[in-house]
């Protein structure tokens, strides 16, 4: 490599290694991205042209939107969506203020035993009581078959709290300091000053919850019996695995059912997909910033 004026002149060789590092990386991307891209395809093509197709498909045959119109057709769908929606917010600002308390506290200094209890917090991310006890738990604490239950266990992530602390204590002191000796309190200090200035952290933070709440089912699918309170993820489960698509398509020609299920499935899995795809580009800008300061600096 060398430099020319305000240009930088790479060698062939650089140049071959540059082209094939492109190509390498532009196929493990197709690879990783293929499958997304077959299912919204796949979503918007015709069952009978689809059931008849094989090998890669790179475009829509014969565009339809017929599934998406069965799809929320469907008044589960409808209830999937707005259990989630409930779970997702409610869940994730209360994600965030118990981290955020519990990372302000271990962030402090002079606090008694916070080695001891920066250990006990620790050694729950490597063993836990296990799943019949946490049901059990549940069911005596009558936090089964509601939305409750599947919010209020888990409040707060042990590894995002460690993170968060991490960021708190890259804020200088004399902030707090001064702000303490003019009279304000803890809870002031957090939510006006210490908060305010881990807006990056914080956004991991909403990412990282949002994500968790959004693709959760199996504890849905354990505690809860009434259906009305099924989370989107349990609805599309079922649709998936237990052949409801066939049900959704029950108003077509008998002979045409199965191909028309296989769109649904399909338009059911974008509809369940893209909202949280859509709230990553927001987040995404600081997304690094927010781990490396959480992650590396101690």
């Amino acid at each position: 490599m060398k430099e020319k004026g305000n240009r930088i002149l790479y060698s062939r060789g650089e140049n071959i290694f540059a082209v094939f590092n492109y190509i390498f990386l532009g196929l493990i991307a197709f690879l990783c991205f293929y499958p997304m891209l077959y299912v919204l395809f796949a979503s918007f093509s015709s069952d009978r042209l689809l059931m008849q197709h094989s090998g890669l498909l790179l475009k829509p045959l014969g565009f339809s939107v017929a599934a998406y119109g069965m799809v929320f057709k469907n008044p589960m769908i409808l209830l999937g969506y707005r259990n989630t929606l409930f779970i997702l917010i409610i869940g994730v600002l209360l994600c965030l203020l118990m981290t955020s308390l519990g990372a302000y506290f271990l962030s402090r200094k002079n606090v008694f035993f916070k080695k001891p209890i920066m250990l006990a917090i620790t050694f729950t991310m490597f063993f836990s009581g296990g799943m019949i006890p946490a049901y059990l738990n549940l069911r005596d604490l009558h936090l089964t078959n509601t939305l409750w239950g599947l919010i209020i266990p888990g409040a707060i992530s042990t590894y995002n709290m460690i993170i968060m602390r991490t960021s708190f204590m890259t804020i200088p002191e004399s902030l707090t300091e001064a702000a303490l000796i003019d009279g304000a309190g803890h809870i002031r200090v957090l939510f006006s000053i210490v908060l305010p200035l881990s807006q990056a952290v914080i956004a991991v933070m909403i990412l990282y919850y949002g994500i968790g709440i959004w693709n959760s089912w199996f504890w849905a699918s354990a505690i809860l019996r009434n259906r009305e309170l099924y989370p989107l993820q349990v609805v599309l489960r079922e649709i998936l695995l237990q052949n409801s698509a066939i049900e959704m398509a029950s108003g077509v020609d008998t002979g045409d059912q199965e191909s028309v299920a296989n769109t649904i499935k399909y338009a059911t899995i974008i509809v369940a997909t893209v909202p949280i795809l859509c709230i990553y580009p927001f987040l995404q800008k600081y997304f690094a910033r927010g781990v490396m300061i959480g992650g590396v600096k101690e």
